[in-house]
């Protein structure tokens, strides 16, 4: 896939006051650099193209056939079909596309455009003194059981998502909560809606639109919706959900009025990730997102079958491709030989291979028919910094983990390999080829390990820090002399009750003290520590603290092989099922919730991991943190050529815990972190890697906020003033002392980034409010409290005589398009030949 267009420098240039400001000096006030990075964004960024085209075969209708079936694989069957519930999923939108009206649809640069199946014409015809948009309705437009689509409908939504009526269980009310009252026009084609503030955002809403018999009454809304949908407005209605079966069934809408879907049926169908490529390869699926590792084995039955190869005796990859022909010989020896116990167990699993062998073979004969189309999803990768408690609740801490980060390296490992443009997000709220979409990484900087060194040393993390006691503490006299009241009370009643000895109890001491005079010096110390052990404890005669300043004693982890981490099991490249958080209805109408998941695949350690992290590795009796103690004398482990020192402060040492998911088909996203983990080992950052169960990952560890470092997706948005708000919002205490993060997970957040999108989303200058998001984005950057690191890859397998189907990026799927392209006429194939 070829890079659309090439990035554009930056036409602001730099005083020397603005680069001042990325020293470490000044960058604990870095808000102070905010106002000259947000005011570089220029029209050439904002006019950049996407990073990716869409690659969906797009073909004229005119070369699109009637009739036929797509089988296109889901996630799991739509938990609801109503989009404005919490448990809305990625299949529940897939519906609402296909059957209900959408006002606005979104091109390739994720711009909002009418839809003019729907609309006549939607614009704001009054501001002052409030805000009024006026919708002026397709005069065809019905839903199909033949009732005009009007101001009923959009008055029914309003008062359900408005939020005035807690007896509706919605997921979000932005924007509907603005609307002061909802009126027909001239005539019943008109719908006009005003505002009680101005709302810039407008065109969000009403997308998707339901009929009123749903949200009319809150049982209707609550319930009615979840399993059925009774009047529909698309070019497909519902026609069956079989849950048993895992399908859903859409078929052309008789009612109708624009142009007609060109396939007979849609049926989506659940199939788990890992189960696609047998899906695909036994003619179960048609159309089906995949994971890099399914891509590859189409691939190579592309090229197996280009090259004539394809039988099992030919294929170089697969089961049995790395058997060597010793071990073919010694296996047939065995099978063959006189021992009738093992050859028979032999001969078992030489059935079973040969069969794993043709089942390989037939699947990839059947893959070679596929083709995978590729782009970019409107979804970024992010590393989420945790800023409630511990290290990362200083900034500086934040903002040297963001340092350590070769973004540009993750993005190529992830990217590269697949053919896909690999340049790292510029921006939090936007993705390149969007008109908000501004490059405002420079309000945190690039990838510098000696600044991010500098930046932990600022904030007190250094080489040694985990052994030396936190500034305060006293021995001694001083120790005595900081005693409270109540301490000095308590030894002197301990003393009264020393002086209160009776006579017996005076005389059996002393016999022990005569008693004692008669053993060894060794016996003395030894006694003498029993009697005193936390004065013991607190020295420490006859040894050193790794990492202390003593001679040779320095703080460092050592692996295998000097500087080099243990390598990552899997491939690099995309991975499937990245967790990714949707923050609102007007971003594909998802709630928050955890969409796919993602993990590394074993459980084993590596550079970084939990049982390393703790010095708890028994083969590697070197591998202990700063603070692990050895007899004074012993050689300190040398340090890696590559690896930064361990840090620590006040005694502890410097440790995140990195929390994956642990669900399959994730070994790229495992590869990722492997990565992050050696780039934060160079600055002197350890990691503890803990894998939990998927069903656990969102709502136990990120929602709950027990992780330090994490890896999720987010979508990317049309209308980021809207969306992006509660993700990046300021968290604020609740009455019981914890905190209220919205979907600020990373709960990092500042007033001014609050007041921005408040402003960005009441204005209705587009220009100005697109000056506002970037204004709000340069601030995201420095709060360091997430790192976009890629733009998240979209692969799709699909029959390659399906046309207007396949990887869509921002675009939004044209449902009635979508179908198999017509055979071509002998005379068109010989024009095509002599051209």
């Amino acid at each position: 896939m070829s890079q659309v267009g090439a990035p554009r420098g930056r036409t602001c240039s730099r005083s020397p006051r603005s680069r001042t400001l990325r020293s470490v000096a000044t960058l604990t006030s870095a808000v102070l650099a905010i106002s000259v990075l947000a005011g570089c964004s220029s029209a050439d960024e904002a006019d950049e193209a996407p990073a990716a085209a869409p690659d969906h075969a797009p073909a004229a209708r005119d070369r699109v056939k009637d009739g036929g079936t797509l089988n296109w694989a889901v996630d799991a069957m739509p938990t609801t079909l109503n989009a404005f519930q919490a448990d809305a999923d990625g299949a529940t939108s897939r519906v609402a596309g296909a059957v209900l009206p959408a006002l606005f649809t979104l091109d390739e640069r994720g711009r909002p455009q009418r839809n003019a199946d729907y609309l006549e014409s939607a614009q704001v015809v009054e501001t002052e003194p409030k805000q009024v948009v006026l919708y002026k309705l397709n005069q065809q437009a019905v839903w199909s059981d033949g009732r005009e689509i009007g101001a009923p409908d959009f008055v029914a939504q309003w008062r359900a998502l408005s939020g005035r009526d807690t007896a509706y269980w919605t997921a979000r009310n932005s924007g509907y909560e603005r609307i002061e009252k909802i009126e027909r026009g001239k005539n019943d084609l008109e719908v006009r809606v005003t505002y009680a503030k101005p709302y810039a955002d407008w065109q969000s809403l009403f997308t998707p639109l339901y009929p009123k018999e749903v949200m009319g009454t809150p049982n209707s809304f609550n319930d009615g919706a979840r399993t059925t949908l009774k009047s529909t407005a698309g070019p497909f209605l519902l026609k069956a959900s079989d849950s048993k079966a895992g399908t859903v069934t859409l078929v052309r809408n008789p009612r109708w009025w624009g142009q007609p879907a060109k396939l007979d049926q849609l049926v989506l169908k659940a199939v788990e990730r890992e189960d696609r490529v047998t899906a695909l390869a036994d003619g179960n699926l048609d159309l089906a997102e995949i994971d890099r590792a399914a891509a590859d084995r189409i691939a190579l039955a592309v090229r197996d079958a280009r090259s004539g190869q394809g039988g099992p005796q030919v294929l170089s990859h697969g089961p049995g491709a790395a058997i060597t022909p010793s071990a073919a010989l010694k296996s047939w020896a065995l099978a063959n030989g006189s021992d009738e116990e093992k050859a028979e167990v032999v001969q078992a699993a030489r059935e079973k291979n040969q069969k794993a062998i043709e089942r390989y073979a037939a699947e990839q004969r059947a893959l070679g028919t596929f083709v995978v189309r590729k782009s970019l999803e409107p979804a970024y990768t992010q590393l989420s910094l945790n800023g409630e408690s511990g290290p990362l609740a200083d900034e500086r801490v934040r903002r040297a983990v963001a340092r350590a980060l070769d973004r540009q390296e993750l993005a190529e490992s992830v990217l590269k390999p697949l053919g896909l443009p690999a340049r790292p997000p510029g921006s939090h709220l936007a993705m390149a080829g969007q008109a908000a979409y501004a490059d405002s990484s420079d309000a945190l900087g690039d990838q510098d390990t000696q600044e991010a060194r500098a930046l932990l040393a600022d904030a007190g993390w250094v080489p040694g820090g985990a052994a030396k006691k936190p500034a305060g503490t006293k021995a001694g006299s001083e120790a005595e002399a900081k005693k409270t009241d109540a301490e000095k009370k308590a030894d002197a009643e301990k003393k009264t009750d020393a002086e209160k000895k009776t006579d017996a109890e005076k005389k059996a001491d002393a016999e022990k003290k005569s008693d004692g005079a008669a053993k060894t010096d060794a016996d003395k110390k030894t006694s003498d520590k029993a009697k005193k052990p936390e004065a013991d404890a607190a020295s420490d005669e006859g040894l050193y603290i790794v990492g202390d300043d003593k001679p040779g004693g320095t703080a460092v982890r050592v692996d295998d092989k000097a500087g080099d981490p243990v390598p990552a099991i899997g491939a690099g490249g995309p991975e499937n099922g990245t967790n990714i958080l949707a923050p609102a209805p007007g971003a594909a109408l998802q709630n928050v919730a955890l969409l796919r998941q993602a993990a590394l695949l074993d459980t084993g350690t590596s550079r970084g991991s939990e049982t390393e992290a703790k010095g708890q590795n028994p083969a590697r009796p070197d591998a202990g943190v700063a603070g692990a103690y050895a007899p004074r004398g012993t050689a300190a482990p040398a340090v890696p050529a590559a690896a930064g020192q361990a840090l620590g402060k006040d005694g502890k040492p410097l440790s995140l815990r990195f929390v994956l998911p642990s669900g399959p088909g994730s070994e790229s996203l495992r590869a990722v972190g492997d990565k992050i983990v050696r780039m934060l080992d160079e600055v002197g950052i350890r990691t503890e890697i803990t894998k939990v169960a998927d069903e656990s990952f969102f709502k136990d560890h990120i929602a709950a906020g027990d992780y330090d470092l994490a890896l999720y997706s987010w979508p990317a948005t049309a209308f980021p003033a809207t969306d992006a708000r509660p993700i990046f919002a300021k968290p604020e205490p609740a009455s019981d002392g914890s905190l209220l993060v919205e979907q600020n997970y990373a709960r990092v957040g500042t007033d001014r980034i609050d007041q921005l999108f408040d402003q960005a989303v009441a204005t209705l200058d587009e220009e100005e409010a697109r000056d506002l998001v970037r204004q709000a984005d340069a601030r995201i950057w420095a709060a360091a409290g997430s790192i976009p690191l890629y733009q998240r890859p979209q692969l799709v397998a699909a029959r390659p005589d399906l046309a207007n189907a396949g990887a869509w990026g921002f675009a939004a799927p044209r449902y009635q398009d979508i179908g198999y392209k017509k055979p071509e006429s002998v005379k068109g194939a010989e024009s095509n030949t002599k051209k």
